[in-house]
């Protein structure tokens, strides 16, 4: 193996390294605590928030993700250094897609928000990174709508609640390496050319994104090319089969609701399926052109998705976005067609201060899409910075800074310049 592919190989092994987003132990403050806060949400779910801290200080950053529990996320320690307290708030569904909702999601942030302004804070800064960018987006556009105007049902149908709980309004907004939204980035990602929802290996050839014959190639030397004439065909067929998910999610949801009634009614009827929450598979959802042809949306991106570079592993195995759902989480979380939460329907909402942070190596959020956030944030207090480095920030090559390390100080002295008097004393 020649000296530079040895090299490749070993720059390929620093930057997957940890594929999470955790802190560096050693720049943790000395002096910083961490307390448990047990917190109920409005409609009376139990969630955890995580408060670091030194002590003193009156602003807080605020993080959360709907689905992960990042309390140790890499940019709290560089926070808490710099005179802020962070608060990471736990979702209800940690680790699990199979109940997300993000309507509920939106409890989970109000109830952290109000725990926050109960413990004094003066300021409270949300910062979403990834899927927690457009939950904030979502939280920001209902919490500065009077409660009849807020939603009202879930896009499966369910009450939300949303219009009687108090939604403390935010101050500012921190979002790093943003995607456009769970059911947007994944109706990018989704392999149209299964036909067959109950038959993973079922493929219709004119749409493989992986066979050579249409502009598959393996590998980072040169990548896919796809033709444009494919590519249109392909976007079209992503979004028809997310539409077709959506009748049958809908259709479960319908019988459902008319088997109970019926059953409440005459005491008649199919009384189990009128209690039936349908759970399915949503298989092959690791197919964005983009991370193969990576002349399309160029970006210093490696070859690859966030899954790694082994597509056909991450296309069909167990772990992967939106691979179990309910008819309610499918509609609410990962449908393009349905979802609310998404930067195109709520970046507009976005009056308040703003910082976005986007890496140029990310595979998940390409140049286009984060133009597109950029620009639909309604605030003129906006800033952007473009970092080297991978979704997680993580460095793109050997002997280059870490992009959490740069992201940190933008984001430190972004902070400084406009919530100072929040730090704590030095």
């Amino acid at each position: 193996m020649s000296a530079e592919k040895d090299s490749s190989k070993l720059e390929r092994k620093v930057t997957a390294g940890l594929r999470g987003a955790s802190w560096n132990p050693d720049l943790v403050p000395s002096d910083m605590r961490t307390t448990v806060h047990p917190v109920q949400t409005f409609d009376q779910a139990p969630v955890i928030g995580y408060l670091h801290a030194r002590g003193g200080e009156k602003t807080a950053v605020f993080i959360m993700h709907p689905r992960e529990l990042l309390v140790t996320h890499y940019m709290v320690p560089h926070l808490v250094a710099g005179g802020y307290a962070c608060w990471v708030q736990g979702p209800r569904t940690v680790g699990n897609d199979l109940r997300l909702e993000h309507e509920l999601a939106v409890h989970d942030v109000a109830a952290g928000m109000v725990e926050l302004r109960e413990l004094g804070f003066e300021k409270i800064i949300l910062l979403g990174n990834s899927g927690g960018a457009s939950l904030f987006a979502y939280y920001n556009q209902q919490s500065l709508l009077e409660g009849p105007r807020r939603v009202e049902r879930t896009p499966g149908g369910r009450p939300t609640k949303l219009g009687e709980a108090p939604l403390p309004v935010a101050d500012g907004f921190i979002f790093i390496a943003p995607h456009p939204g769970q059911g947007k980035l994944l109706e990018s990602m989704i392999d149209p050319s299964l036909t067959d929802e109950a038959d993973p290996f079922s493929t219709d050839p004119a749409l493989d994104p992986f066979a050579s014959a249409n502009g598959y190639k393996p590998g980072e030397e040169g990548g896919a090319t796809y033709s444009p004439c494919f590519i249109p065909r392909y976007r079209a067929a992503q979004r028809e089969r997310v539409a077709r998910i959506d009748a049958t999610a809908k259709a479960g949801i319908r019988a459902r609701v008319a088997a109970k009634k019926v059953f409440e009614a005459t005491g008649e009827g199919n009384r189990w399926l009128g209690n039936f929450s349908g759970i399915f598979n949503v298989w092959r959802t690791d197919a964005d052109l983009r991370c193969f042809d990576i002349k399309l949306d160029p970006s210093e991106r490696r070859w690859g998705s966030v899954w790694g570079a082994k597509p056909l592993v991450s296309n069909v195995g167990s772990v992967g976005f939106a691979r179990v759902c309910t008819p309610e989480s499918w509609l609410s979380t990962w449908s393009s067609l349905s979802s609310l939460a998404s930067f195109d329907l709520c970046g507009g909402a976005v009056e308040q201060p703003a910082q976005m942070i986007y890496y140029t190596g990310d595979n998940s959020v390409f140049p286009s899409d984060a133009a597109a956030i950029f620009a639909g944030l309604r605030t003129s207090d906006k800033e952007r910075h473009d970092i080297s480095g991978n979704h997680h920030g993580q460095s793109l090559r050997l002997n280059e800074e870490s992009g959490q390390e740069i992201a940190a100080r933008h984001i430190l002295r972004w902070l400084g310049e406009r919530f100072e008097c929040g730090k704590r004393a030095a």
